[in-house]
């Protein structure tokens, strides 16, 4: 049996070989065209050398290019490596060494970081697309477990760590979201506003567009502006996003008379899906009034290829939760105390999510410990902390590692952040754990104030106190300008400092 993810964009291409596949600053590319590169692009890896299963890195920003490097990588029967794109040059050897890539695409404003990283590594680096050779006539064909695609995680500790996903993974990821989720046709245009080296944008935005022959226009770098300009410029149908993408949307919005009245992206945009990190329950409805559509909320990881769960219209949809298991996919919590055994807990018990399906990732590059401390009784442990309604609607509680215990209570920061965000005066909360002597923990909330209000740290303490548990309300509170966030726009909780318990 064969099974390809260059598939995904050669079978579009003899379907609908006239329509536009990617807008990239206004140049529009047919799929014709973007198969027709990516088979040049494979010819001249395969006459550099590359041969099947070897590893190809791809350090390029979010354009056409990076379509044509990927596809053309994966045709030429290689394993890609797409590379972050905030990584410096010691960041990106260790990618490379890791990998064992043979080679890396890389060009843009990138192009200085990976001539660095390939010069410390041996690794033969290419700016822009590989140049000659013929065409590879048609894909190297692979087989369903064959390694599509390595992608480096984020862990908090330590060096990331490389999950590998197979052809099947990616394929039936690309197919489940693009036909049972979405419901994408030739018609629909996405914007292409995540990272593509990320999984959510390179699998749910660039891959399931391009399953579903539609068109996908990408945003090197996003703002809330320019994304409601593409909006409306493009007619986009389906905006993919981060929670802070949907609250700089909101906030652009508010900032533009003209967006809240009939324009075009009241009238074409029909779904918006936002996953990555839980999305605020006021945000949500802030995006809907303003923007008349709902917000589908999903939930995945990396290693999950990624989505595991969504908020599937047949199946109901209820905001604050990530939905049911995809189709082909089991969700389940277990006991999160016990590591070395899966142990379900019964509806409505909160513990540890735990994945199983044809999404789940073959394991972590040349690291038995960590996948075998992952894949436990043939589920994939997520570190994630959830529960199961009994309508089987699955809600996030948080991270494992984001859980703060104070005085022997859990308090999921979640929880708190849902209630600071509904201020009228906040723009963006995050909430963490800060060292207290006698509690163990004390919970502190790190506020954005929004443009033109004023609050004091007493004054949200008190608001708290009024709307949750005694052991679960903020007893520090600090300002900052803005979040740290991570290149898919999470706000990086680890990054946060503050002030010990008094």
């Amino acid at each position: 049996m064969f099974l390809s993810v260059a598939t995904v964009l050669g079978e579009s291409a003899r379907r609908h070989p006239d329509r536009v596949a990617v807008v990239d600053s206004g140049v529009r590319t047919g799929y014709r065209e973007l198969w027709a590169g990516a088979l040049r692009c494979a010819g001249a890896l395969r006459a550099s050398g590359v041969r099947p299963g070897d590893r190809v890195a791809v350090l390029l920003p979010n354009s056409v290019d990076f379509v044509y490097a990927y596809y053309g990588a994966l045709a030429a029967g290689a394993t890609v490596v797409p590379v972050h794109g905030l990584l410096v040059a010691d960041e990106v050897a260790y990618v490379l060494r890791h990998s064992g890539a043979v080679a890396l695409i890389g060009g843009g404003p990138m192009w200085p970081v990976a001539e660095e990283a390939a010069r410390a590594t041996g690794v033969r680096a290419v700016h822009g697309l590989p140049a000659g050779g013929e065409p590879l006539p048609a894909p190297e064909p692979a087989a369903p477990d064959d390694i599509a695609v390595i992608l480096y995680t984020s862990g908090t500790t330590g060096r990331p760590k490389g999950a590998l996903l197979t052809h099947l993974n990616v394929v039936m990821n690309a197919s489940v979201i693009a036909h049972d989720l979405l419901g994408l046709g030739v018609d629909d245009v996405v914007l292409g506003c995540l990272p593509l080296f990320h999984t959510y944008g390179q699998t749910c935005a660039m891959n399931a567009t391009l399953r579903a022959g539609a068109a996908l226009v990408l945003m090197p770098r996003f703002s809330g502006a320019g994304a409601l300009e593409l909006l409306a410029a493009e007619g986009v149908s389906v905006f993919m996003g981060v929670p802070t993408m949907y609250h700089a949307l909101v906030e652009a919005a508010a900032q533009d008379p003209a967006a809240r009245d009939d324009t075009a992206p009241r009238l074409t945009l029909r779904a918006a899906v936002s996953g990555g990190a839980a999305l605020p329950v006021a945000v949500l409805e802030r995006f809907e009034e303003t923007f008349a559509t709902q917000v589908l909320e999903g939930y995945g990881l990396t290693e999950t290829s990624p989505v595991a769960t969504f908020n599937q219209p047949q199946l109901g949809r209820r905001p604050g939760t990530v939905g049911h298991p995809v189709w082909g996919v089991e969700v389940g919590v277990a006991d999160a105390a016990v590591e070395d055994a899966v142990v379900l807990l019964p509806d409505g018990g909160v513990g540890e999510v735990v994945v199983r399906g044809h999404n789940v990732f073959a394991g972590y590059l040349d690291d038995p410990a960590a996948t075998a401390a992952a894949l436990v009784d043939g589920w994939f442990r997520t570190g994630d902390l959830g529960v199961l309604d009994e309508d089987g609607f699955l809600s996030i509680v948080d991270r494992k590692k984001d859980l703060v215990i104070r005085g022997g209570f859990n308090i999921y920061p979640r929880e708190v952040e849902e209630v600071l965000v509904r201020h009228p005066a906040v723009s963006e909360v995050a909430v963490i754990g800060v060292p207290d002597e006698v509690r163990g923990e004390e919970i502190c909330a790190v506020v954005v104030v929004r443009a033109g209000a004023a609050v004091t740290e007493q004054e949200l303490i008190a608001w708290s106190r009024e709307r949750l548990g005694r052991h679960k309300y903020p007893r520090i509170v600090r300002f900052t300008e803005s979040l740290p966030l991570g290149p898919t726009g999470k706000v990086l909780k680890r990054a946060l400092t503050a002030p010990s318990a008094p």
